[in-house]
């Protein structure tokens, strides 16, 4: 597998913050990620926690704003970041599909043309993975998965289709359920078509009504401001933990009095879900 091309590297809190590049067999197309590394990864294969984020965002957003580098140092925590969306797709209208701009990748395989030949995000997450523990100290088997928003959707998507891939799952105000609000049926009308049976294979809460058995049992971390201003027309969190207690699944749903849908909000609890991962991601 070939090394992805570094961009920039800068040293923070005794490890070392990484921009990358490498050209994805997935999306057909250069894509960008980026890595914090803490100390201990020079000296050891380290866990990480891959955080997916939401629209307008892109691989700088989390690592620039969430200030999560100095506690990563702390817990030995890699931090994965990658972009949001496939970039120069040359799609007609794709800098106009959002309303403001591209960034909305949505974390699917778009199945419609012309959205299908280069937005493979679902797809590029998985091969970032294998890219990231082939080519970083980063332990394939100790990888939690969070996000924020779209992320937030993608985070608990991926982690239900794909069992196995992550030990650890939170969210941070997430698109919970899709199928049942104005960003998702565009994102996925455009991408998947306009068969609701194949998006309801792409929302958290219907799948959680599917699992057989509890995915997650040492629980799933989510944190939801309640001056979100888009709580009530676009989260439904509500959706997801009624899909959760009908199969028995843990889940601590944290309502934050005050608190609203941006960045300040994500660095008042990233502390929190660090540490809830890294628990996850130490245990035997």
């Amino acid at each position: 597998m070939k090394q992805p091309e570094v961009l920039s590297q800068h040293r923070c809190f005794g490890g070392r913050q990484i921009y990358y590049q490498h050209e994805s067999s997935a999306i057909g197309l250069p894509m960008r990620f980026s890595v914090y590394l803490p100390p201990a990864a020079e000296y050891a294969n380290v866990p990480a926690v891959l955080f997916l984020a939401g629209l307008t965002c892109n691989e700088t957003t989390f690592m620039i704003k969430a200030g999560a580098q100095r506690l990563a140092a702390e817990l030995g925590l890699a931090l994965i970041a990658p972009d949001t969306s496939p970039r120069n797709a040359a799609v007609p209208g794709e800098a106009d599909h959002w309303d403001f701009g591209i960034g909305a990748g949505f974390y699917v395989d778009a199945q419609q043309v012309p959205w299908s030949r280069h937005y493979r995000m679902e797809s590029w997450i998985l091969e970032l993975l294998q890219v990231a523990t082939a080519s970083l100290p980063v332990d394939s088997k100790r990888i939690g998965i969070s996000g924020h928003s779209m992320g937030g959707h993608g985070a608990l998507v991926l982690a239900l289709r794909h069992p196995g891939v992550f030990r650890s799952l939170s969210a941070f105000a997430p698109i919970a359920n899709p199928t049942q609000c104005a960003w998702g049926e565009k994102a996925f009308s455009g991408y998947l078509g306009s068969d609701r049976a194949v998006w309801s294979e792409h929302d958290a809460s219907e799948l959680m009504h599917r699992q057989a058995k509890v995915p997650y049992p040492a629980g799933i971390l989510v944190d939801q401001g309640t001056d979100d201003e888009f709580l009530q027309a676009q989260l439904h969190p509500n959706a997801l933990v009624a899909a959760c207690e009908a199969v028995g699944q843990p889940i601590q749903m944290r309502w934050q009095e005050g608190y609203d849908h941006g960045y300040f909000f994500i660095q008042s609890f990233i502390g929190d879900h660090l540490n809830f991962h890294a628990k996850q991601l130490r245990a035997d």
